[in-house]
């Protein structure tokens, strides 16, 4: 134990321990109590060393003839408890009162739930030493913070959060599915996170209680069987012993052993001990277990299935859904072992050299793709991210967290390719640095203080390398003979969840107590992502008097998106929180992930850009040297850390520059149109196109009739006409081969793929032609094939056949989609004239809502009808809400 504070004269003793203590000297610093005035005013503090068994000599003696102890810890209440049970003893006179969770009467003071921070003890303390003591200072700290909760309570919550997700590619993706009608239960491992994806698993018990919950329960459900997820370190830990309880039990149970090869929830470790999916197989068949199969993504692993328990079967990954359905028909216990790599692992052997790196990476056409979220619904995976254009959102692909599982590619769409070769593009590796950025000035930096630290907090996305950005800051300041202390703060959030980290910097060691950044402490936040930096835990940490703010604008779309194709991301809204917080003063905002991504050839980069243009900005208070220092002791990608943190410099001298520099000639999708006519006009040029002059005429005959209604009979309102000129070209447009053939030939395809990709590369093109496609065996849908190059020249024949589009030469033309395609354009029209007929003012939302019913119809195939069937429910209940007006107003 330790007195941290002593006094000649104490009547206040403060005990507590480990991190607590330190927030207390926060806590009273941030009050305007130095260990001077605390210990004039009689205050002392004991960090206690040993919780438990606690120094109970040590304790009575700083305690005995205290007028009152507080007591400050986290959690549970055993240092009060023990406190109390020392004191006890004392005579009357000396015993002190004590109070710590709750005071004298019984009311909360700490809070016994999450961290206990400098603020909440600093709210305490002040609330114990009122009688005796009070300053403007201590004042002023209190309304602050009363301002701050004041702020939190005023803030709506966010539509969107940042929660923990499977990594892109991730094999949990697939193997924590069941099929419909079914259940699983968690367990301990990365794959628990599926008991919050929506996907019916559920519950989790400790590790290596896998499975026993279900004895207990299966006797009292009318549910007959359960899908148990047991990892591979789990399972060797101490998970056999519940599977071996469940064949005792004689319950329904099917065991799904999920083998990715690694502890990737800890960061990659190797499992303990020697196991792999075959020795699994035997070890559990000799158990008694007689249904076992292996599910794989690599099936030329068990092409010669040597050391594989008797019976055991082999199947690919995409029949999982079949293998379920099968097994759990199974009386008894079944055991499936899904084995695939881990994502995260299989990212770092690669770095390494030590596990395949196939030369392939996906790419999607956009104008192709229709926005219909199946390859999200397929992969489940984090890497195929919006792309917001001109006709629309569709997909892309973030090549920098991609993983190569491609099962984004099972997604039934054409707009698929893959990449054969080449690299992803890197612009700063062809290109000279301007002239005027080569020998960049160094900016005057803040001077630490021996009163205060300076202090930084960090925001962004767990697995981009927040926690390394700290890592190089304070081994800067430790080079340089600074005092430097860093809390990370991530857990399982590193499966791309919220990160911050908190840094505080000062010129001697005793200036830092709590690392912990306090209310409105923060001098520089640099938010690499803005979502969380706009969560209410970082705002806490900014002062509009104080903090300087550079936020990353880049919408890192978050596990949500997946299940919600439509979902959108809260810019405004974190915009918003920003400027109330910080002011605009304060704050600036900057595409750092496209400028990094493009320099750089991937986003990884844009934590390093965001440092070096903070740095270059004049709010990191060590030396370029130093943080080049501490880049080449960390002996990961030297020359391009070095070489991104400079970028960033640059782009903080000459922003407009660096930017010209990463997107050269390089263009992103249409711009949107800004008026009506502007949209009208691109869309007719794009339907000439797609067949000829007289098909747009037709379109623009369409829209003339809608927007002349609109300025006729509900004059002062928009959105009737707009939403025509829309969804009518959307319906007059549809994707058919023709229309996927010109997409594919008309230059624009090809050049996106240059502008994204260098080196030597040739394209294979997945398709499900329809009047070819094979049956996939498990599904029994339409089965898509990769075609190589030469099918870019057959569609580029097909696209100038355009002209046999529903003429009796059209081979495509007859197919019941087809037909459907052609006649929902009639009835489109037919319905915006009955609109425009007897719209007003009073109807015109309801008009505007039903015109604007196509946007619901994407995808392809089946995908398509599916969207159809439920556009065309919506729009007989719209349609009859319509009609039933009008008659109404007839009568009238």
């Amino acid at each position: 134990d330790k007195v941290l504070i002593a006094s000649p004269r104490p009547r206040l003793g403060i005990v507590a321990s480990g991190l607590a203590a330190f927030a207390v000297l926060e806590a009273l610093d941030s009050l305007g109590i130095d260990p001077e005035l605390a210990a004039n005013l009689g205050i002392t503090v004991l960090k206690i060393g040993m919780p438990h068994p606690i120094d109970e000599l040590s304790l009575r003696q700083f305690c005995d003839g205290l007028e009152e102890v507080l007591v400050v810890e986290e959690k549970r209440r055993i240092i009060e408890l023990a406190v109390k049970d020392v004191l006890y003893v004392l005579p009357e006179t000396r015993r002190p009162r004590v109070v710590g969770r709750c005071n004298e009467i019984g009311k909360e003071i700490l809070s016994g739930v999450g961290q206990l921070g400098p603020d909440a003890v600093a709210i305490a303390i002040a609330g114990r030493i009122q009688s005796f003591h009070n300053s403007a200072k201590m004042q002023a700290r209190l309304v602050f913070l009363e301002g701050k909760a004041s702020e939190r309570r005023a803030r709506s919550a966010l539509s969107v959060v940042r929660t923990p997700f499977f990594c892109s590619g991730c094999p949990h993706n697939t193997s924590t599915r069941v099929p419909d009608g079914s259940r699983a239960h968690g367990g301990v491992g990365c794959h628990f996170m599926a008991t919050n994806m929506a996907r019916d698993n559920v519950t989790h018990p400790q590790m290596g209680g896998e499975g026993a919950t279900w004895i207990g329960m299966s006797s009292f459900v009318a549910t007959d069987h359960v899908f148990q997820n047991l990892g591979d370190g789990t399972y060797f830990h101490s998970g056999l012993l519940a599977l071996r309880a469940c064949i005792a039990a004689g319950v329904n149970i099917t065991y799904k052993i999920l083998y990715n090869d690694a502890v990737a929830m800890t960061g990659g470790q190797p499992v303990d001990g020697t196991i792999d999916p075959a020795a699994i197989t035997r070890q559990v068949h000799a158990e008694g277990v007689r249904r076992v199969a292996v599910v794989t993504d690599d099936l030329e692993k068990y092409k010669n299935p040597v050391g594989l328990a008797p019976g055991t079967e082999v199947h690919h990954r995409r029949a999982l859904d079949t293998v379920q359905k099968a097994f759990r028909q199974h009386p008894g216990v079944s055991v499936i072992v899904y084995d695939q790599t881990c994502a995260a692992e299989k990212r770092r052997r690669r770095k390494r050299g030590t596990f395949p790196d196939p030369p392939r990476r996906v790419f999607i056409n956009e104008r192709v793709c229709e926005g219909c979220g199946d390859c999200s619904a397929k992969s489940n995976c984090l890497s195929v991210v919006p792309a917001e254009t001109s006709f629309g959102r569709k997909r892309r692909i973030d090549q920098s967290s991609c993983n190569k599982d491609y099962s984004c590619r099972d997604g039934f769409c054409p707009s698929f390719v893959s990449v054969v070769g080449g690299n992803v593009r890197r612009v700063a590796s062809s290109q000279e640095v301007p002239r005027h950025l080569q020998l960049l000035p160094e900016p005057e930096r803040p001077n630490l203080s021996a009163k205060r630290s300076y202090n930084i907090l960090v925001t962004g996305i767990g697995g981009t390398g927040v926690v390394t950005i700290s890592a190089m800051i304070t081994m800067a300041a430790h080079l340089e003979g600074q005092a430097c202390q860093a809390i990370d703060q991530f857990g399982m959030a590193q499966k791309g969840g919220a990160v911050t980290s908190h840094i505080r910097l000062a010129s001697e060691t005793s200036v830092i107590k709590a690392v912990y950044l306090d209310a409105g402490a923060a001098d520089l936040v640099l938010g690499c992502d803005a979502l969380v930096a706009a969560s209410d835990l970082a705002l806490q940490s900014v002062s509009s008097d104080r903090s300087q703010l550079i936020i990353n604008t880049h919408e890192a779309i978050t596990g949500h998106f997946t299940r919600s194709p439509d979902l959108k991301y809260p810019r405004e809204d974190l915009n918003q929180r920003l400027l109330g917080a910080a002011g605009a003063r304060r704050l600036t905002f900057l595409d750092a992930t496209a400028i990094a991504t493009r320099l750089m050839g991937d986003g990884i980069a844009t934590n390093m850009f965001m440092l070096g243009y903070a740095y270059q900005q004049g709010l990191v208070p060590v030396s370029s040297i130093g943080i080049e220092r501490a880049i080449e002791l960390n002996e990961i990608a030297v020359e391009s850390n070095i070489e991104t943190f400079r970028w960033g410099r640059r782009a903080a001298v000459d922003l407009k520059t660096v930017t010209a520099v990463a997107h050269g000639e390089s263009s992103s999708s249409a711009q949107q149109p800004e008026t009506l006519n502007e949209l009208i006009d691109a869309r007719a040029n794009d339907l000439t196109l797609y067949q000829d002059v007289g098909y747009a005429a037709r379109y623009r005959r369409l829209v003339e009739r809608a927007c002349q209604a609109e300025g006729a009979l509900a004059g002062g309102f928009a959105g009737f006409g707009s939403a025509v000129a829309r969804y009518g070209y959307k319906l007059m447009a549809y994707k058919d081969e023709y229309e996927v053939a010109r997409l594919y030939s008309d230059g624009d395809f090809m050049k996106r793929v240059s502008q994204a990709f260098e080196g030597s590369f040739r394209l294979e093109v997945y398709l499900a032609p329809p009047l070819f496609a094979r049956r996939d065996p498990y599904t029994g849908l339409p089965e898509k094939r990769a075609y190589g190059s030469w099918m870019l020249r057959v569609m580029k024949t097909l696209a100038q056949l355009r002209w046999l589009r529903g003429t009796a030469f059209d081979p495509f033309g007859y197919t019941s989609e087809r037909r459907a395609e052609r006649q929902r354009i009639i009835d489109y029209e037919t319905i915006v004239d009955e609109l425009s007929r007897e719209l007003h003012h009073d109807n015109h939302a309801l008009a505007t809502e039903i015109a604007s019913l196509p946007d619901g119809i994407r995808g392809y195939g089946h995908i398509k009808q599916q969207h159809l069937d439920e556009v065309d429910r919506v729009r007989a209940d719209l349609l009859s809400h319509w009609r039933q007006d009008e008659k109404k107003a007839v009568a009238v």
